[in-house]
């Protein structure tokens, strides 16, 4: 016998993907990711192609993904996909020690983060409503 299957957090019109263990400190990633929060997902693509900040090409590597799963394993439309969530968590920091002066040392602390992109696909009316404003 096996378990019951876990049921599905999200709803039928969402797709996600999560990347784990990035190396940068949330709070940079969070800059990058405020960047693509509830824009339309091939606005969001083509923000962070031209975004300078090295985190980008995590980012949409990321979105990418959760576009591909919206689209082959949800079978969503692809032209009507928005970034509904973009949440940034924390992670391990490696402890890593720099010498001082006396021959003391202090800490130096090399953050990670996880990242988590929840496309949704717009309702129609919802669209027709973004569009005129």
């Amino acid at each position: 016998m096996s378990k019951p299957k876990h049921p599905r957090g999200l709803d039928d019109h969402e797709a996600q993907a999560v990347t784990w263990n990035i190396r940068v400190s949330p709070r940079k990633l969070n800059l990058v990711a405020a960047l693509i929060r509830g824009k339309k997902a091939q606005d969001a693509v083509a923000q962070l192609t031209f975004s300078k900040r090295r985190i980008a090409v995590t980012v949409k590597k990321t979105l990418e993904s959760a576009i591909a799963n919206a689209e082959n394993n949800h079978s969503l439309d692809v032209d009507r996909l928005v970034v509904s969530k973009a949440e940034v968590g924390r992670a391990m920091v490696m402890k890593r020690f720099h010498a001082r002066g006396r021959g003391r040392a202090s800490t130096v602390e090399k953050w990670f983060s996880h990242l988590k992109i929840v496309v949704a696909e717009q309702q129609l009316a919802a669209a027709a409503e973004q569009e005129a404003a």
